[in-house]
């Protein structure tokens, strides 16, 4: 299935089949109570998702939105829960797939806690840079959704861009 900018491939709260994304990129945004959007997470090539249901199926908990154009594949969710019935070595994939995922989480934790503004700024540009040049990052996230990768708010993430074209 392909993906374009922008579009949703499932909604939180919807239930559903899994997904493998094999290139591109997607955010997974949570809907508070309140209406008010937070970026969670940002999914890059080769991961399945949702992270929470690869074991047992549960309700999708964001809403997932391509940031560029997108290749995903549909996992059917039965077939998924029955391979991994039939064959533990699987179970064991995933065990270390979800491993690798909360070490990448752990280390972004760690990122947001030991530099300064401008130093996480560029550490989320380059990893981005990777994913999506030549683009620049605010093509892909808006200043909010920057600041909500960070720790940031908004304000700072504006004055530190506008520094940097400033420096350049």
């Amino acid at each position: 299935m392909l993906l374009n900018k922008g579009e949703i491939l499932f909604r939180q709260g919807e239930s559903g089949p899994l997904f493998h994304l094999r290139s591109g990129l997607l955010k997974i945004v949570r809907i508070h109570a309140d209406g008010t959007p937070f970026l969670v997470n940002i999914i890059t090539p080769d991961e399945m998702i949702p992270h929470h249901s690869l074991i047992s199926p549960n309700a999708y908990f964001g809403t997932a939105v391509a940031l560029v154009s997108s290749e995903v594949d549909v996992i059917s969710s039965p077939e998924w829960y029955r391979q991994l019935e039939e064959d533990p070595v699987r179970c064991r994939d995933i065990a270390l797939l979800l491993q690798d995922k909360l070490r990448m989480m752990q280390q972004r934790i760690d990122q947001l806690t030991q530099v300064t503004p401008a130093e996480k700024l560029l550490k989320l540009q380059a990893w981005f840079r990777h994913y999506i040049e030549p683009a620049a990052l605010t093509d892909v996230l808006t200043q909010d959704e920057i600041g909500q990768l960070i720790g940031l708010r908004r304000e700072t993430v504006n004055r530190l861009l506008r520094a940097k074209r400033s420096d350049e």
